[in-house]
């Protein structure tokens, strides 16, 4: 057997106001003019899909709700569009946390391009049954950056529970 022992480091759970920080610059980032761009991921999914796998307790469906329908009145779409979408995409990130979690980031962005995939599904047949058009496939182009981006958001939102509770002078880092 040649398999190498993997390291696995606990660590300290997520303090609330990171996490309302972060939601926060999330949708400040979807309420940027770059959010028609074609290539531009949907900010506040990818922040709430990551701390629905790992904070579930503390970040529960209202709050997800809460961001949708500010996402609803600030795009001008349907009310209850992206609530709807982002109340399903912590419900499935909640309930698949334990497995995706078991996996490294590159592979963890693989398990969770479906989730983005349902979420952009979901808007767009609401979107069609309140009688528009389809948008397009071009649509879909949004989840599949979004999941690209998971690596490197995950790595910055879970970088600041990597530190020690106690601070070490002998140790440099």
């Amino acid at each position: 057997m040649n398999a190498s022992p993997q390291t696995v480091r606990i660590l300290r759970p997520a303090r609330p106001w990171f996490i309302l920080i972060s939601l926060l610059l999330a949708l400040f980032l979807n309420l940027l003019p770059t959010r028609q761009w074609v290539f531009m991921p949907d900010w506040v999914m990818l922040a709430l899909c990551f701390w629905s796998m790992r904070e579930w307790r503390i970040f529960g469906m209202g709050y997800a709700f809460s961001l949708g329908l500010v996402m609803d009145v600030a795009n001008g779409a349907a009310l209850g569009q992206h609530a709807l979408a982002y109340v399903l995409l912590h419900y499935a990130a909640a309930s698949l946390s334990r497995r995706i979690l078991q996996f490294p980031l590159k592979q963890q962005s693989l398990h969770v391009l479906p989730l983005f995939f349902g979420v952009t599904a979901v808007q767009i047949l609401i979107r069609l049954v309140a009688g528009s058009d389809f948008p397009g496939w071009r649509e879909f182009i949004s989840p599949l950056v979004a999941a690209l981006l998971w690596m490197p958001v995950a790595f910055l939102l879970i970088a600041p529970q990597y530190r020690p509770d106690e601070r070490d002078d002998n140790r440099p880092i």
